[in-house]
């Protein structure tokens, strides 16, 4: 029997030259939960960094197109309000050197357009710092003093858009101390934005001047934090929804094959079993009955010390023919066709057939229920279950108790059939092993009883429970489908002793 039940467990060993190695167990639900959640905080994280920068880039440059479209338009009014020469532009007039060589207009009237147009800029909302650069990157005006006059060397930010077309450039960051535009008045509290607004000749080819705006638009900086909040909390709470609920499926997912798994591999371990039952049941057949005759025929002229040691022979044969027998009937294919079946009836006849044994044993018998109620089954099948569980309980009481039997109907549905003893119960252990295929408690068992029990009942969707305490007792629980148009019959008056 050792090699039996060895047998469905070798299939999940390798051969490395011939060498058996026990195959590594691959656990599905550890890996998804550390690979998924790895790649959903990737994705999930990639996407918060990609939409905050787009939604503050996009924030940014539409501030900056507005500023843009302010400073330019300010620019033309004050060109047209000086009534200066057509064609002449603001940016010819914001390089105070070049005043002496306009010969359309006054030195007087090229610097108060300027003055007028500078003072706008300045008084610009949330302006940290404004500067006007000529040509030569030399700062013409600011609204820092200290910064008029000093030449920007080596600013990449300030070629690109000196060679730029575009209306503005504009970028945020953090103040720099070694960048020497950045003389704030102020600091600013946050991040702060830097735009570059050209200003044209009147071709709209050349840049003839360079402003430059640093804000800090404290409406625009609440807009990008609620932004980051909202951004962050969306991606954060629909990577944790898309990682459980991708997680509930796996680990579900997971029960199956492991269910799935237990099935096989007990399913495995009836075909090894029963392709050796066979032999060994047409092997052991005849000798046993060869055997057991000539025991027979010894007892009759034995004298009365040797019955004892035939009696003996005779009750070892039939117990091998047992095993025999039972190994045939777990392992024979089994119809799927249901039948309704008098489920008190087979209790009865199931009763009957052990009444020598319970009265032997000293057992109290006590049943409880209606007097018919009809289930889902067949009727070999549900014999087969009840002798199993009655041969249990009996072997559990050897020097007497109470057996229970009870039946009782569950929402019209289903009828659940208990069976009770007070024998010696099991350990936790036994209990949670007791519908493995091939484990016993018994002495000599074979250990298939309990597992067929099991298998018949979810074969016809009904399904078993055990529950034990040693030194207590045992509890088994059947529970079946209520079969259609089956006669439920009356409460049964009283039990049966």
């Amino acid at each position: 029997m050792q090699m039996l039940e060895n047998q469905a467990s070798d299939k999940a060993r390798a051969t490395t030259n011939g060498v058996a190695v026990p195959l590594r167990e691959f656990n599905l639900l550890r890996w998804f939960s550390i690979i998924s959640l790895l790649i959903i905080a990737s994705v999930a994280g990639g996407l918060g960094y990609v939409s905050t920068r787009f939604v503050v880039r996009d924030s940014v440059e539409r501030d900056a197109m507005l500023t843009a479209q302010f400073i330019q338009a300010m620019a033309q009014a004050e060109v047209r309000h000086s009534q200066l020469p057509p064609g002449t532009t603001m940016g010819e007039l914001l390089d105070p050197r070049l005043d002496q060589q306009h010969l359309q207009f006054t030195p007087a009237l090229a610097e108060s357009t300027r003055v007028e147009f500078l003072d706008h800029v300045e008084h610009l909302p949330d302006t940290l710092l404004a500067n006007v650069y000529a040509r030569d990157r030399t700062i013409v005006w600011s609204t820092n003093p200290a910064l008029i006059g000093q030449r920007i060397e080596a600013d990449g930010d300030l070629d690109r858009a000196f060679r730029s077309r575009k209306a503005v450039s504009a970028s945020y960051h953090q103040a720099e101390d070694d960048r020497e535009e950045q003389k704030f008045l102020r600091e600013p509290r946050y991040l702060f934005i830097e735009n570059y607004i050209p200003l044209f000749d009147s071709q709209g080819e050349q840049v003839m001047a360079m402003v430059e705006i640093y804000k800090e638009p404290q409406d625009l900086v609440r807009r990008i934090q609620r932004g980051y909040v909202l951004i962050w909390a969306s991606t954060l709470v629909g990577g944790a929804l898309i990682y459980f609920g991708l997680f509930w499926i796996v680990r579900r997912a997971a029960h199956l094959l492991n269910l799935q798994q237990d099935r096989l591999v007990a399913s495995e371990t009836y075909v090894a079993l029963g392709e050796m039952s066979s032999a060994v049941a047409h092997s052991l057949r005849n000798p046993l009955a060869n055997i057991r005759s000539s025991a027979e025929l010894a007892q009759e002229i034995a004298n009365p010390a040797a019955q004892k040691n035939i009696t003996d022979i005779i009750s070892q044969v039939d117990r091998m023919s047992r095993w025999v027998r039972d190994l045939l009937v777990s392992l024979r294919p089994t119809s799927d066709e249901a039948e309704a079946v008098d489920l008190v009836a087979a209790i009865e006849d199931t009763r009957l057939a052990f009444v020598q044994q319970i009265e032997r044993s000293g057992v109290r018998f006590c049943y409880e229920g209606p007097a018919a109620q009809w289930v889902t089954s067949q009727p070999l099948q549900l014999t087969q279950i009840l002798n199993t569980l009655f041969s249990n309980a009996l072997e559990a009481m050897p020097s007497g108790g109470l057996l229970g039997a009870q039946v009782n109907v569950q929402d019209g549905q289903r009828a659940e059939f208990v069976l009770s003893d007070t024998g010696k119960g099991m350990s936790q252990q036994q209990e949670r092993m007791v519908f493995k295929p091939f484990y016993t408690t018994k002495q000599g068992g074979l250990g298939v009883g309990l597992a067929l029990v099991k298998r018949i009942m979810e074969r016809f969707g009904g399904s078993v429970s055990l529950s034990s305490r040693e030194e207590e007792g045992t509890r088994v629980s059947l529970t079946f489908n209520i079969a259609a148009g089956g006669d439920h019959g009356a409460q049964h008056p009283g039990g049966r002793g």
